[in-house]
């Protein structure tokens, strides 16, 4: 069965190269990136791969066990804008193939200083034995990195301006994953792929821990009423874990005191959360957003835009009100 599936994609991926990526890239004269060009062709079919299984899986599930109506379709269509751009873009892949040849020619230099750059394979040289033990390792370590530039987006006020964007969904749902700032999504995915090169990630791997991790993540986010009971939601973040993430008062805010900070940080895995003491459980579904989208007596509510670019730029905005706020 795998095998097929591998064939079949294979099969496709050449027939979309010849038939139509390399003509176009013969007739735009970008001959000499065939190569690169054959790699991004497997990059569109995941995405495509993966919108079709968040057709097939999410979105039935969302109307059959939603947690709320949605009030705000427009958002959601917004959302899943965001969605198409990042997953048939590939933004995380094609990060890491630039860099890539960046940190060959870093690690080509320091050999030559007699310096070997720290990987996982020159730690526990046995690993290139058990190439699954070694993914898992890899899936763990990455992670463990996630964790903490998740709580980084949430402590650093110029972060959390554009990450907030991300929060802004009032209707959050199986897109919403997708929702951020062009920029926070360029800082995230250069500083995760440095990560998964300084530890020795190869390139293939790279692109199954990406689209593992991203399929993931829109099941956290959708709109369904889905858990993994107390002790699995202790070991892998679910739907109702991660929803008191987007929580209003409590996801994003220390104690529910509207400073920087929040709970349940985690990417994957919920145990980093009770390891450093930011999990929240509760067994309710609670609605999203950010405290200052409601307004109050002597505060209107904070416009974070209805569509794609008025939410790009008034993220850079919020980017430079907060980080004057943190000098302060």
């Amino acid at each position: 069965m795998i095998d097929t599936l591998v064939n079949w994609f294979a099969g496709t991926q050449a027939w979309l190269f010849q038939s139509v990526v390399q003509p176009l890239m013969f007739h735009a004269g970008f001959s000499e990136y065939l190569e690169d060009a054959f790699d991004g062709t497997e990059w569109f079919l995941i995405g495509v791969c993966e919108l079709v299984l968040l057709f097939l899986v999410l979105r039935p599930l969302e109307s059959m066990i939603p947690v709320h109506a949605i009030t705000d379709r427009r958002a959601r269509w917004i959302d899943f804008i965001y969605t198409v751009l990042y997953r048939l873009g590939a933004f995380s892949l094609l990060v890491f193939f630039l860099i890539d040849p960046l940190v060959a020619k870093v690690t080509e230099l320091l050999h030559l200083e007699g310096i070997n750059p720290f990987n996982l394979e020159n730690l526990l040289p046995g690993l290139t034995d058990k190439p699954l033990v070694t993914f898992l390792l890899y899936l763990l370590v990455l992670d463990f990195c996630e964790y903490w530039y998740h709580r980084a987006q949430h402590g650093f006020g110029w972060l959390w301006g554009l990450h907030s964007l991300h929060h802004s969904q009032q209707n959050m749902n199986l897109w919403s994953d997708d929702r951020n700032h062009l920029l926070d999504g360029v800082i995230h995915d250069v500083t995760m792929a440095l990560v998964a090169l300084a530890i020795g990630v190869e390139p293939a791997q790279y692109v199954l821990l990406v689209s593992i991790t991203r399929m993931l993540q829109s099941l956290q986010h959708a709109n369904v009423r889905i858990h993994f009971g107390r002790l699995g939601d202790a070991i892998v973040v679910s739907p109702r874990f991660h929803r008191w993430h987007h929580a209003i008062g409590i996801g994003h805010e220390s104690k529910g005191k509207g400073t920087l900070g929040g709970h349940n940080f985690g990417v994957l895995f919920s145990f980093w959360d009770s390891l450093f003491r930011t999990a929240h459980f509760a067994k309710t579904f609670e609605r999203t957003g950010v405290r200052d989208q409601v307004a109050t007596a002597g505060k209107p509510a904070r416009d974070y835009g209805r569509g794609f670019w008025s939410q790009q730029w008034l993220g850079l905005k919020r980017m430079v009100e907060f980080s004057r706020k943190s000098a302060r």
